[in-house]
């Protein structure tokens, strides 16, 4: 889940109430194995849920469906509650961009571009990740901003490893979005993961001067998660206060892992090919 509010904020459960901790957390061993099953539980239900989608359903649906698997695996969702947040996910449709709210009045339609983004409480840590779902067939133009960002995301996933900076990731990003003719939403970037749904650091996902250049180190876990619009990359907010879309209508996509840095390189704990 991206950033609520845009800075470390963030859809939470009771567990979260507790004072959130400062500055950046390096897990044990113990802590990451279980972020892992948290992570897994992410990435099964992400899976099931692309899987399942088709038009005629509701997004209310699909969240109903989210929070029952969720609970059936021991973990309760992280986002249900979440500074008032009503969901157990977040499901934007074409233009919204993120944190749209489930809907029994919101259809999915053939065509559309789903983003779900969801994150799971597992004996105290959060697991986080976001798919697009391209619905049926969608136009050649959408199935692009879909493939360029998932693209995206993995070209910054490739930077990571510790000694590695993270605007070596933002740059990847970047770089990669630009090319293919498409914005980096600024509004919005990804975070450090936890033991708190949104910790330290501020995970970019362009080049900036606006926060430190943080060096990763082993153990660091951060959820990685460019959002890209086939236009401008300037957002509004709906009068729900949660529900985010494009000033000019243009489709928005977006994808996110939670990954954990290591002394050679990565490992991708949300991923949904291993579960």
């Amino acid at each position: 889940m991206n950033i609520f509010s845009s800075l470390l904020s963030g859809p939470t459960q009771a567990p979260q109430v507790k004072k959130q901790r400062r500055g950046i957390e390096i897990k044990s061993e113990r802590e990451i194995e279980i972020m892992r099953q948290a992570a897994k539980i992410v990435a099964t239900v992400l899976k099931e849920i692309s899987q399942m989608v088709k038009p005629g359903m509701t997004t209310a649906d699909l969240d109903a469906y989210a929070e029952k698997r969720i609970r059936s695996m021991g973990a309760t969702p992280s986002f249900k509650g979440y500074q008032g947040f009503p969901g157990s996910i977040c499901s934007s449709i074409n233009n919204e961009v993120v944190h749209g709210i489930p809907s029994a009045k919101k259809v999915i339609r053939a065509g559309d571009v789903l983003k779900v983004d969801t994150g799971a409480y597992y004996q105290g840590f959060h697991g986080d990740s976001c798919i697009t779902i391209a619905v049926v067939e969608v136009t050649p133009e959408s199935a692009k901003l879909i493939r360029v960002a998932e693209e995206a995301l993995y070209k910054g996933i490739e930077q990571v490893k510790a000694g590695a900076y993270l605007l070596d990731l933002a740059g990847a990003i970047e770089d990669h979005v630009k090319s293919n003719g498409f914005c980096i939403v600024e509004d919005f970037t990804g975070h450090g993961v936890g033991r708190n749904l949104h910790e330290e650091p501020s995970v970019f996902n362009f080049r900036t001067r606006e926060m430190p250049n943080v060096k990763l180190r082993s153990g660091m876990t951060l959820a990685i998660e460019p959002i890209l619009n086939a236009g401008s990359k300037y957002t509004r907010t709906l009068s729900d206060k949660w529900t985010v879309v494009t000033v000019d209508n243009a489709m928005s996509a977006q994808f996110e892992h939670t990954v954990l840095v290591t002394e050679t390189g990565y490992e991708i704990l949300t991923d949904r090919s291993k579960v």
